[in-house]
């Protein structure tokens, strides 16, 4: 009914034109003294005869309505093809649409090539600063001295932001090829543990860690930056002297808890944002915040689920839910 109403009010020049000009052979023949009826019959049956037309042209127009409609709801690259042009204005519209379409596809090309220009240079700036890193490593090796150790876990952390600068580069690519599989928890999270012995060694801290005799279906790598990112925030903000707790909580959910300075509790919903960084953040000045917002969205797409929880000067315990339904492993 809404868009009866609305396609009167779309023809209601021609409508009221219609009664104007009988209106007028009316007044003629009044004043001619001629019979009125002469105009009302013929004027009653050019009514029914408009009336007829017109039922077929709103059913024509609620046809394209509807059609435009569906049309809506899909991407611009599939709005295809438009109903066929019921007047010379519409054809120019669809002329200028496509236009417009053709001009945007043009855009997202340029857009993606861009892209992927800048994933190739990023990626090859990787490679290409892991040999100086990997050319220190090695030459202080040999070193067993407090500036060596502090020097070696300053080298961890480089090697650190580059992966999340890689990660996050390719966090939205297309060419992110994600490879399922049946993984064991326990040596995923003993590379990590292992990655970061020196810092528990050097600055005391204790770890409680028990085997957790699980599997989980999941891509290695990209899991793997997961657990490591996490384990690296219960390190950095947690003092000489504290502990480091991991465990497998039911229904398969890794947990690493720690006893440092822990979240406020205003920004605690806002942990998982993008360059969010919060109290913390503000009093440490190298903090990025990008560390969770890499772990919420790899979570999101590796199909698990990750939450935080925490009191300010209690520490903070971080759940990762492993559970996989969907996916199978390979």
């Amino acid at each position: 009914m809404k868009f009866f109403f609305s396609y009167l009010k779309d023809r209601k020049l021609g409508v009221c034109l219609f009664f104007l000009f009988c209106a007028v052979f009316l007044a003629v023949f009044l004043l001619y003294r001629l019979p009125a009826g002469a105009v009302a019959y013929p004027a009653l049956l050019c009514a029914v005869l408009g009336a007829a037309v017109l039922a077929v042209d709103c059913r024509r127009a609620y046809r394209r309505h509807r059609r435009l409609q569906d049309l809506a709801r899909l991407p611009s690259a599939l709005m295809e093809p438009f109903p066929p042009a019921a007047s010379g204005e519409e054809a120019d519209y669809q002329r200028l649409i496509e236009l417009l379409r053709e001009e945007q596809r043009a855009l997202e090309a340029d857009s993606f090539r861009r892209m992927e220009e800048m994933e190739e240079y990023y990626t090859l700036w990787v490679h290409q600063i892991k040999t100086p890193i990997a050319a220190l490593r090695l030459m202080l090796q040999g070193e067993d001295s407090p500036l060596a150790r502090s020097a070696l876990e300053e080298l961890l952390r480089i090697e650190q932001y580059v992966e999340m600068a890689l990660c996050y580069l390719r966090l939205d690519s297309s060419s992110t090829d994600y490879v399922f599989r049946e993984l064991d928890l326990d040596s995923l999270v003993r590379q990590a543990v292992k990655k970061f012995s020196s810092q528990f060694i050097r600055r005391r801290i204790a770890l409680h860690y028990a085997p957790l005799k699980a599997a989980v279906v999941s891509d290695e790598k990209w899991l793997q930056f997961v657990v490591e990112q996490v384990l690296s925030n219960s390190l950095k903000y947690t003092p000489p002297g504290g502990s480091v707790t991991i465990e497998l909580t039911p229904p398969k959910t890794l947990c690493i808890r720690d006893t440092g300075v822990g979240i406020a509790p205003e920004d605690l919903p806002r942990v998982l944002e993008r360059g969010f960084t919060g109290c913390n953040g503000r009093s440490d000045k190298k903090a990025s915040g990008l560390g969770l917002y890499l772990c919420g969205q790899i979570c999101r797409r590796l199909g698990h689920r990750i939450s935080v929880n925490s009191s300010l000067g209690e520490g903070t315990a971080v759940y990762l839910q492993l559970e996989q339904k969907k996916t199978e492993a390979e």
